[in-house]
């Protein structure tokens, strides 16, 4: 309820300010559990594809996001909350295995699940290695991965910046459904069929992106940068 009353009222300010032009949206499949990975550039991000897919898409976020102090804490926890964003308490072990297990039961449970295979967002606009997340999801699933790429969002919300400014029309692109008949089996393969599966996911987030890539991950570059 909370997600789509925040949709329907956010809906209509993202197509003022940010004029976003969308295509591919009939990629997204209508029924069934899938996988909607993408670049990040921006907090925005979720916003995007939030407003813009024809179904409810939920998002994994540490629980540490949603126990913020005061008026800001208050903000970020109805924010997270009104775009679909499950936390994930890491205090109990590890928050990779806990967030992989959750995604997993998300698309298990039919819906969509939307995922950075970056990790973080991007430091500087370009497009970092992926992280085997998402390949583990869909190969244990069997969930078809749709590739989004949304563009322009990082000049309107750089790193740094908390309130978006206004800049000409983001683009939200949905690339066709990824499917692979490959299945995990415990062997030493399997990290072979990780990268190999995240490798081609991100093939396709670039070439829908048009970001330069970069062969290291995301969060050592951010360390180098700030």
């Amino acid at each position: 309820m909370l997600y789509r009353l925040a949709t329907s009222v956010l809906r209509p300010i993202v197509r003022y300010v940010y004029r976003p032009e969308v295509s591919g949206i009939k990629n997204v499949p209508l029924h069934g559990g899938a996988i909607i990975a993408g670049n990040h550039v921006a907090y925005l991000d979720a916003v995007f594809l939030a407003v813009n897919l024809p179904r409810k898409i939920t998002f994994i976020g540490k629980s540490e996001f949603f126990s913020g102090k005061g008026v800001l804490g208050k903000i970020m926890r109805y924010a997270l909350t009104s775009i679909g964003t499950v936390p994930v308490d890491r205090r109990g072990g590890s928050y990779a295995q806990a967030a992989l297990e959750a995604g997993a039961g998300i698309v298990n449970d039919g819906k969509l699940l939307g995922i950075y295979p970056e990790g973080t967002r991007s430091p500087d606009g370009r497009l970092y290695r992926g992280k085997t997340g998402v390949a583990r999801i869909a190969l244990t699933t069997g969930a078809p991965i749709v590739p989004v790429a949304v563009v322009n969002a990082y000049a309107a919300q750089p790193p740094g910046r908390l309130i978006p400014r206004r800049h000409p029309r983001v683009k939200l692109i949905v690339g066709e459904p990824l499917t692979f008949s490959e299945r995990l089996d415990g062997s030493d393969a399997d990290r072979e069929r990780l990268r190999r599966v995240t490798d081609a996911v991100m093939a396709q987030i670039a070439q829908m992106s048009g970001q330069e890539t970069v062969a290291e991950y995301a969060h050592e570059a951010g360390r180098k940068l700030f």
